[in-house]
């Protein structure tokens, strides 16, 4: 038993509603491989946090079909993992945790799951490049002003 002295009434409660379909900027925070349910192949699993705006801090998840008996879903992960090492300028990597922290736009949608709503993340982008502005440039003064 712990002594809480705590009122819920004055902390926000998160929510398991999946975010509005979009586009997000995020992250990768976690990456690991795990086995499939029939045990004849494995995925990587990556987890993904929004790193601004109204949904910052919120979760999405992907899995990855790199070692799967049937070639169409390896094929198909294998790309998907191709645009996320794009979307962060990392094209080889030999561990998954170098892709992580490295800000991208991930699109996202909203399917019908087993259990309701859920999110589904469909594409991976680099961020815009932020233009810069030009130099303000001035003429050289060729004659003095009187102060």
């Amino acid at each position: 038993m712990a002594l809480l002295n705590f009122d819920a009434s004055t902390v926000e409660s998160t929510s398991f509603e999946p975010v509005p379909a979009g586009q997000y900027e995020a992250v990768i925070t976690d990456s690991e491989i795990q086995p499939t349910r029939t045990g004849t192949g494995s995925y990587l699993k990556l987890t993904f946090s929004i790193v601004s705006g109204e949904w910052r801090n919120r979760l999405l998840f992907t899995r990855l079909n790199l070692d799967n008996p049937n070639p169409v879903a390896v094929r198909i992960a294998q790309e998907e993992l191709s645009a996320i090492c794009r979307a962060v300028g990392v094209l080889q990597p030999k561990d998954s945790a170098e892709l992580h922290g490295l800000p991208m736009l991930v699109r996202v949608r909203v399917i019908e799951g087993d259990n309701g709503p859920q999110n589904e993340i469909r594409g991976y982008r680099a961020l815009p490049k932020q233009t810069q502005p030009a130099p303000v440039r001035t003429a050289p003064v060729t004659e003095e002003l009187p102060w």
